[in-house]
């Protein structure tokens, strides 16, 4: 178990983040409707073998990874998955990835609720001095979700990624500790619209 940004849960008022368990799997499978939308994120659990791997996966190495069920207060269901990665404790910094969510909730307050729990978390609850995000360069849709956070973008990563059978560029965003009270005020608003 990472010491340093420990596994939760962390609550908000729509969403609750909770460490994933194996018993997860079934209803992370369900999640994902059409997978072609998920096409720059790959291992995204389409069934229930897929969805096995990927909490497994997700549960291997606690130290570099903490990954949560993204959970619907309104109806108890598993909606999405999101984590803290390539966690460094001695440079206080950590990345936000690995984040899906069903369609249904896509576009609501769901993503900006999630990411706000875990930054917050990170900032103000673990003393984190900086945050970053990695997508692929052509996921524009990811690229706006991350930039309405408050993220500045840094620059591209050639060949950073496997990626099918070659590499991907990928863009890097990130935030730092003076910038998360603009972004954390941004949120909040943006929460109760």
């Amino acid at each position: 178990m990472s010491s340093w940004l420990g596994r939760g849960p962390l609550v908000g008022e729509r969403v609750t983040l909770r460490a994933f368990t194996l018993d997860d799997a079934a209803e992370l499978a369900t999640v994902v409707g059409d997978p072609a939308r998920f096409r720059w994120s790959p291992n995204v659990p389409v069934d229930l073998p897929s969805a096995r791997r990927y909490v497994e996966t997700a549960l291997a190495d606690p130290e570099s990874r903490v990954a949560f069920a993204v959970v619907d207060n309104l109806d108890g269901r598993v909606v999405g998955s999101t984590s803290f990665y390539e966690i460094d404790p001695a440079n206080l910094s950590v990345c936000i990835g690995y984040t899906f969510y069903a369609d249904d909730v896509q576009g609501t307050v769901v993503n900006p609720t999630a990411k706000y729990l875990l930054m917050r978390h990170a900032f103000e609850e673990c003393g984190a001095v900086r945050i970053t995000w990695h997508t692929h360069e052509l996921n524009a849709r990811s690229r706006a979700a991350i930039e309405k956070l408050g993220a500045r973008f840094e620059g591209l990563l050639r060949k950073h990624r496997r990626f099918g059978d070659g590499w991907r560029t990928t863009a890097l965003y990130a935030m730092t500790d003076d910038e998360w009270p603009a972004a954390k005020e941004a949120l909040l608003q943006r929460m109760s619209a």
